[in-house]
């Protein structure tokens, strides 16, 4: 079944596309939480990060550096929020890879808070030796 994303790239659903590549597309949040909310997606149907290309991921990031210049030159935020979720527990509710670029302004309501730990630089080192074997280089 082919996800909302893929259905708007196809153009079986209509969007306001902002910009494309051979590897991205992005185009204006139909749920604009502020003007000028764009997302960023895949035009492969990657469902996370994870599932992406290192060339993809680039492009990703790229792109939404892109779009952060143009929103900031034509909104005029206070800030920029540049989202990017995996997962349902990780706030993922498209399962297409994707990122927000979100203008923001103080008081616009938007929330992003989690419980923060502070494990000490033991703790942290040991988590650290946890990752440090599977990042061999590619």
């Amino acid at each position: 079944m082919p996800t909302i994303f893929e259905k708007l790239l196809s153009g079986a659903l209509p969007c306001a596309k902002v910009y494309e590549d051979d590897l991205v597309f992005a185009f204006m949040d139909a749920g604009q939480v502020n003007d000028g909310h764009v997302i960023v997606a895949t035009r492969a149907p990657r469902e996370t990060l994870m599932d992406c290309t290192d060339d993809e991921a680039a492009a990703l990031m790229r792109t939404a550096r892109r779009m952060a210049l143009a929103v900031q030159a034509a909104f005029a935020p206070e800030g920029i929020t540049v989202l990017q979720a995996n997962r349902p527990a990780g706030w993922q509710t498209v399962p297409h890879l994707h990122l927000h670029v979100l203008p923001r302004f103080e008081g616009d309501g938007v929330g992003l808070v989690w419980p923060r730990k502070e494990p000490g630089l033991e703790r942290l080192r040991e988590l650290a030796s946890r990752l440090q074997p599977h990042l061999a280089p590619r």
